[in-house]
């Protein structure tokens, strides 16, 4: 059912950005039109897609642009969507390489229609990446899979460089904003990852401005940490159009500072946090910081066992 219409609110002066010149983005646009590929930068219409576009980089979206679910947050389409494309992780594959790429990202409509939720076209796309980018670092940000674990399994089994998957609100809001999901089933799903693979980081996401209280941030972000989560982005939410929820709140940028103290004390590896962060904003230089991270942690702990004598 839509939702009533209503008028959105103005943004105030932090959320206003320029555009980028058209120049700067028309061969990254040409390039994702000509190997027939979508992307959530523009499906979602993300505030960031100018600029990503403008630095050459995109978050694919693969299983096609129409999901089985309506969440009340997303711009995507959503009805009964195609069959996959057999040949779409070759083609997500051959445009990274034309890209240059070094990291991207990987994401998909939720496909509740598919026996696997769509993780055997995740393995296969991945496999694709590693095949003609080897070197490149690969982040996916997956949806639910209903709670397979199974479905999950199969995906780690590609080994990505980093697995996503965003919580997006806090448990009291998920029958208004994410009525098809489960805020446990999401929880669940990330501590799983993390267990089967304790290397391969961990992140999720969470937006900010949807009538949450301090109190619940905080719950949410420790029940994050309890599950293994490494890394964690925090971005205000924007209503893309009349038929979704209205925003409640704007988040002033000083309490996005204060939530990614708050998200480091509590044991996060990385954080980003900001009005217009989102989870695959910058995500190569986020995952860059936690390796770095990992690996001086691993040389303080090597410094600190003493060599055996011989």
């Amino acid at each position: 059912m839509d939702l009533p219409k209503q008028t959105r609110a103005q943004k105030p002066p932090w959320l206003r950005r320029s555009l980028p010149r058209r120049n700067d983005s028309r061969a990254i646009h040409a390039l994702i039109r000509k190997n027939r590929l979508h992307t959530v930068c523009e499906e979602a219409l993300c505030p960031n897609r100018g600029e990503c576009f403008s630095r050459g980089t995109a978050t694919f979206l693969i299983l096609g642009s129409v999901c089985t679910r309506n969440c009340r947050f997303c711009a995507i389409a959503h009805g009964k969507p195609a069959p996959p494309d057999p040949k779409e992780p070759g083609r997500v594959a051959g445009a990274a390489r034309e890209m240059g790429l070094d990291y991207l990202v990987v994401t998909s409509v939720t496909r509740d229609d598919l026996h696997d939720g769509g993780a055997s076209h995740f393995t296969e796309t991945i496999l694709a990446i590693r095949n003609d980018s080897p070197k490149a670092d690969v982040e996916i940000l997956i949806p639910d899979f209903q709670g397979d674990h199974r479905a999950l399994s199969s995906v780690i089994s590609a080994r990505p460089d980093v697995l996503n998957h965003n919580i997006e609100t806090v448990p009291r809001l998920y029958p208004a904003v994410r009525p098809e999901a489960s805020y446990r089933r999401s929880l669940a799903l990330l501590e799983s990852a993390k267990k089967e693979s304790p290397a391969m980081p961990v992140k999720s996401g969470l937006m900010l401005g949807l009538g949450e209280t301090s109190e619940e941030i905080s719950r949410t972000l420790s029940d994050l940490a309890h599950a293994g989560c490494d890394i964690v982005t925090l971005g205000q939410y924007l209503q893309p159009s009349k038929r979704n929820l209205p925003v409640e709140r704007f988040v002033p940028p000083h309490e996005f500072d204060e939530w990614r103290e708050t998200a480091l004390g509590m044991g996060f590896a990385g954080v980003v946090s900001g009005p217009l962060v989102r989870s695959s904003y910058k995500a190569g230089e986020l995952y860059n910081i936690y390796y770095h991270r990992n690996q001086e942690q691993k040389m303080q702990k090597g410094k600190a066992i003493p060599c055996c004598s011989r």
